[in-house]
C-alpha cells in the first residue's frame, strides 16, 4: 500500500485534533474528487512499518483526538488488507482515542457482507470504527455548510451503534459552524 500525506494536527476531518493518514488508490473518480492524485495506486510513499510506528508515535499526544482514514479510498480491498492491522493496533495500544473513516463506498450497499468492495478483513476492519462517512463526493449535492463531508448524499455512521443494531444509525454531533 502506498500513501499520499499523514497529517499529524487535523481538525478538518472529524472531530477534535487528529492524525490524519491519506491512502493511496482509488476506484470511484468522483467528479471533482478533492486529489485526484491519489487514484493512483502507486501514489506517494510506500506504507511501511516505521510509517505504521510514526502516526502510533503521533497518536500518543495528550491531545489528539485519533485517527482519521482518507484517500484516495481506505476500503479498496487492498488498502483494508493493510489498514486492518494499524486500526487493530490503534484500538490495543491506545483505547481511548477514536477512528474515522472516510470512504465513497455505501455501507450496506458496498461494504457489508455480499457487498462488492467486502472482503476478507472488511468486518474486522469496520468494528475498529467509531465513525464511517460514506459514499460518494456528488458535486450536484455539494454543500460546504455540512460538517465532515462534501456532499449532500454522505452520511456520517456512528458505527458502534450500527453494529450493534444492524442498521445505519448517523452520528449525532454538534452541527460545524461554517
Amino acid at each position: 500500500m502506498y500513501y499520499g500525506n499523514i497529517k499529524k494536527y487535523d481538525i478538518a476531518d472529524g472531530e477534535g485534533v487528529r492524525v490524519t493518514l491519506f491512502v493511496s488508490g482509488c476506484t470511484n473518480h468522483c467528479l471533482n474528487c478533492f486529489q485526484p492524485e491519489t487514484w493512483d495506486f502507486n501514489y506517494g510513499k510506500p506504507y511501511t512499518k516505521e510509517t505504521e510506528d510514526e502516526i502510533i508515535e503521533a497518536l500518543k499526544a495528550p491531545y489528539i483526538s485519533g485517527l482519521t482514514l482518507l484517500g484516495g479510498e481506505p476500503f479498496e480491498p487492498e488498502n483494508q488488507r493493510e489498514l486492518v492491522h494499524l486500526l487493530k493496533r490503534v484500538r490495543e495500544e491506545l483505547p481511548n482515542k477514536t477512528i474515522w473513516s472516510y470512504t465513497g463506498f455505501v455501507l450496506d450497499q458496498d461494504l457489508l457482507d455480499g457487498g462488492r468492495k467486502h472482503c476478507e478483513v472488511t468486518d474486522e476492519m469496520l468494528s475498529y470504527l467509531d465513525v464511517l462517512v460514506d459514499g460518494p463526493f456528488i458535486e450536484a449535492k455539494k454543500n460546504i455548510s455540512l460538517a465532515f463531508r462534501g456532499s449532500e448524499n454522505q452520511r456520517v455512521i456512528d458505527m458502534k451503534k450500527s453494529l450493534k443494531e444492524q442498521e445505519v444509525i448517523l452520528y449525532g454531533f454538534v452541527k460545524k459552524s461554517v
